[in-house]
């Protein structure tokens, strides 16, 4: 709570300068909704908005997870095999720079509309951080370590298990931070396309010009992404820290 309560009060400062802006009528209420009616929305809606975050969350946390296994595995290969690397990480950059809009239709067309296209997409998203940190944190053992291994001719393995992994641990949790933010947004993208979810009921909303319940499950969704983010932290605290206990 100490190191959050800056941003807290930022939250709160913003929020109320605009419900004195939106009072004065300086901003038409149709554009943006003063953040008493966004907070009225959400009690009101509670059910509605409850059940599309939830549906959202067991999406993002899916693509998450998968995207997780999917990359680790992978940057595990191409660290270790060439061949594999040449044949592999191309395609890696291919899903990173094609838009995820792009993507969904097809994979509506693929797959059908429902949670297995949201996962998809969720995964497709958030894959390519997790590969890349991952190889650059197995690039980065020192390489006096490297040649003092090799002097004593250690397998591949323990190069791998006590070395490069170990050295790779900071670059693995920042890549999986990313990519928990990345989740909740390709999660979010192939609900427009898919259904159901936080963007579906973003997509209702705008069809009906219903600006205060877009901005509510906007919220949701903002703090559903902070939600996974902070998970990562905890769980990087908690591996470091068993982490430095076995080593000692």
């Amino acid at each position: 709570m100490r190191s959050s309560w800056p941003a807290l009060a930022v939250f709160v400062l913003v929020s109320c300068l605009a419900e004195l802006i939106l009072a004065f009528g300086w901003i038409p209420a149709y554009l943006v909704p003063r953040p008493s009616v966004v907070l009225t929305v959400l009690v009101q809606d509670f059910s509605e908005l409850w059940g599309a975050f939830r549906d959202t969350t067991v999406a993002a946390v899916g693509g998450f997870v998968i995207s997780g296994c999917v990359g680790l595995v992978s940057a595990l290969l191409i660290q270790r095999f060439p061949l594999v690397d040449r044949a592999l990480y191309p395609y890696a950059v291919f899903f990173q720079t094609v838009p995820i809009i792009a993507i969904a239709p097809l994979l509506v067309i693929w797959i059908g509309f429902g949670l297995s296209t949201v996962i998809a997409a969720s995964a497709i998203v958030c894959i390519f951080p997790i590969i890349s940190n991952t190889l650059d944190g197995f690039r980065s053992a020192n390489a006096s370590l490297l040649d003092l291994f090799r002097l004593y001719r250690a397998s591949e393995r323990d190069v791998l298990l006590r070395l490069r992994l170990p050295s790779a641990v900071p670059a693995i949790f920042s890549g999986l931070r990313v990519s928990a933010g990345l989740a909740v947004i390709g999660a979010i993208v192939g609900e427009f396309v898919a259904g159901g979810g936080i963007g579906g009921l973003v997509d209702i909303a705008r069809t009906q010009q219903r600006v205060d319940k877009v901005f509510a499950a906007i919220l949701m969704g903002a703090g559903l992404g902070l939600a996974l983010v902070k998970a990562v932290d905890f769980g990087r605290y908690i591996f470091t820290r068993r982490g430095y206990n076995v080593a000692q």
